[in-house]
């Protein structure tokens, strides 16, 4: 259903970006929660590319057809999605990344030397317009 105000109203403003998350949650808890990434995964799977977690599937991620760009609606979600999956993927693969929580419940990975990335704003990017690359984020993050 279309309501013409709402519709106006997106053409004007976008749609909207960035995820948060209220709460006391944690630790693991807080990473299972945000790698379901279901939108991206389901993407993926259907192009034969299997998101393991691994900074491979961030190459693999990069290899893919654009199609989401066609479609408005989708693009905000996919681009949260590769955001969190390559938070997900830094925190399980990098000795000492985790989640941290901005007060506003955005989600960032804290590196173990103290520096924040917003993986989502690098997610957004990524399926905009491509660049940078999941694996170039990743390998600059998990260098530094």
């Amino acid at each position: 259903m279309k309501l013409s105000f709402v519709h106006n109203w997106r053409k004007k403003v976008g749609a909207a970006r960035g995820v948060a998350v209220f709460g006391d949650e944690a630790g693991e808890g807080l990473t299972d929660l945000l790698s379901e990434c279901e939108l991206l995964r389901t993407r993926a799977a259907a192009s034969g590319v299997e998101l393991d977690d691994s900074p491979a599937s961030l190459e693999a991620l990069d290899q893919l057809l654009p199609r989401w760009r066609e479609d408005p609606e989708e693009l905000p979600w996919l681009g949260n999605d590769a955001g969190l999956y390559l938070g997900t993927v830094l925190v399980r693969t990098v000795a000492g990344a985790d989640w941290h929580l901005w007060p506003n419940g955005h989600p960032v990975v804290r590196l173990p030397a103290g520096r924040e990335v917003d993986v989502v704003d690098v997610g957004h990017r990524w399926a905009l317009e491509g660049s940078p690359e999941l694996s170039q984020s990743y390998g600059e993050a998990a260098e530094a």
